[in-house]
């Protein structure tokens, strides 16, 4: 990866493990806790973070925050990613809470080539300190922007943004625990932008508003929200297309750090299977009977890579991924522009945001 890449990521970790730290001292539990601060450092607070840290230290892409960075880069330079960096927690704890839930949500066994977060730790203490991922964040906040503005455009987008990922979990969780359900392709597309795309257009959000407040045009309240639609609208087609790519990917050679099938095996209605069930009505049963057989004997049941064959076969992993290029071509396509909502973008910046579109892609 390229340098200019390597150097952004390295300050993101750095942030990453401030907050989330292998082994809590009293300086994280009064940041974290304030008042509560008298509870002094022990097991109990590694409870909470452990589980996480954990996860989070096998890895990931980190775009999310990447793609955040970038947003504000592109707007004000090297001062809106500065302004943008300590808000990293916000965009990355989430999605890494939510693995964690996902996991016991669809009794996964592994993530990121490691046994899932619950089986290590209990299911209690995972969906616990799952949570506490999620409101983790909020402790960065308060100690991140002096601007009572900015601080409260900032809650109010991650408070709406979390509430919109918790209604595209509830949408993806009622369509794998019926087999017989067949959602229309227009539902599973605001199910994608809800589940996933949400987090990346939280960042590019956050992004907006850092790098909107570091130029000093927070004050154009019309700017600023044409800036949010565009920017925020770029990257939620991003999310998707992300999505879409990973869901195929899953059906073909398998995602590192995930058994290939195993969405099979966790009944997803992913994009691939929708096309091929509207297409091929008559193969509901079918398509029924491998998912019952994959739940309950596992990836290594016949009935996987029955499934997937009939998948390759009937052309829909392919029409799959042109539908992810297209909308990762038309997020491209808004990162690229050299001026957004009269707006005129920094040009390094612009041609990091293209350069991180073709990565991802």
């Amino acid at each position: 990866m390229d340098k200019q890449y390597t150097q952004r990521l390295e300050k993101i970790e750095a942030v990453l493990n401030t907050w989330l730290p292998e082994i809590p001292d009293s300086a994280w539990v009064e940041k974290v806790f304030g008042s509560f601060r008298q509870v002094p450092p022990s097991p109990l607070f590694q409870s909470l973070s452990r589980p996480g840290w954990d996860l989070v230290n096998r890895g990931g892409k980190r775009w999310r925050p990447l793609l955040m960075l970038l947003v504000a880069e592109s707007l004000t330079g090297e001062s809106g990613l500065e302004a943008a960096l300590p808000l990293t927690p916000l965009v990355e704890f989430p999605h890494n809470a939510s693995l964690i839930h996902d996991d016991i949500e669809d009794n996964s066994d592994e993530r990121r080539g490691k046994p899932a977060v619950h089986l290590i730790y209990g299911m209690d203490t995972a969906i616990n300190s799952g949570s506490f991922m999620y409101f983790l964040p909020l402790a960065c906040l308060e100690a991140g922007p002096k601007n009572p503005t900015l601080r409260e455009y900032i809650w109010t987008a991650w408070a709406s943004h979390m509430r919109g990922l918790h209604l595209g979990q509830a949408m993806d969780i009622s369509w794998h625990r019926d087999y017989n359900s067949l959602p229309g392709l227009d539902e599973y597309d605001q199910m994608c932008r809800l589940k996933t795309g949400c987090l990346a257009r939280l960042a590019a959000v956050l992004g907006v508003y850092c790098g909107a407040f570091t130029a000093g045009i927070s004050g154009n309240e019309a700017r600023l929200k044409d800036l949010i639609n565009v920017f925020g609208g770029a990257a939620e087609q991003l999310g998707v297309g992300f999505q879409i790519l990973d869901d195929v990917k899953n059906l073909e050679t398998g995602v590192p750090g995930k058994k290939r099938g195993d969405d099979i095996v966790e009944g997803k209605k992913s994009l691939p299977v929708l096309l091929y069930l509207h297409q091929y009505p008559e193969k509901r049963d079918f398509a029924a009977r491998c998912f019952s057989a994959a739940r309950s004997r596992g990836p290594g049941a016949p009935e996987v890579e029955e499934f997937i064959t009939a998948l390759a076969e009937a052309g829909v992993l392919d029409e799959a991924r042109r539908k992810a290029s297209e909308y990762i071509r038309q997020s491209r396509q808004v990162f690229s522009a050299p001026e957004t909502a009269g707006f005129a973008l920094k040009d390094e910046g612009r041609e990091l945001l293209m350069g991180f579109v073709d990565l991802l892609g």
